[in-house]
């Protein structure tokens, strides 16, 4: 199934939110989001089902030639279907497009089905965060992909 990622607006915001609410234990607040628009390092895209539904979101951000994917969620009832395939190439395709050479993130250690994705994407466990999460108390996984940057 294909889904349009699309730049994410203010008026995403409740859907967004409403999905990051399902999705973890600890929510990003509705002005952690409204935070990341307009910032020139940020990368915030949605992803909608047909144009329409919004199913998911991911927010990185890319500087110095690094970068972090922040955060990624897919609304549960769309697990299995690929949109957070779909919202890691955009994400991936944004980071090259910036000459970034590495992109980090951190994944709950119990969280199979995105660490299993990062994997098949070339991520590769560089460090753990002892009680990174809060609710439940939990180490986060360190991924880095690394980039090569193409001349041109």
């Amino acid at each position: 199934m294909t889904f349009s990622i699309l730049p994410a607006s203010e008026r995403d915001l409740p859907e967004i939110a409403a999905i990051e609410r399902k999705v973890f234990g600890d929510p990003w607040s509705t002005q952690s989001f409204r935070e990341s628009f307009g910032h020139h390092a940020m990368y915030f895209a949605c992803a909608r089902r047909d144009g329409g539904q919004l199913v998911g979101y991911v927010v990185a951000w890319f500087a110095a030639g690094e970068g972090e994917i922040a955060n990624l969620a897919v609304d549960p009832s769309e697990w299995g279907h690929g949109a957070g395939r779909q919202l890691l190439e955009a994400a991936l395709s944004a980071a090259a497009a910036r000459r970034t050479t590495a992109v980090y993130l951190e994944v709950r250690e119990s969280n199979a089905r995105a660490r299993r994705l990062y994997t098949s994407y070339g991520f590769e466990e560089v460090g753990r965060r002892r009680g990174y999460y809060r609710r439940p108390v939990e180490d986060a996984i360190v991924l880095r992909r690394t980039l090569e940057v193409k001349d041109g």
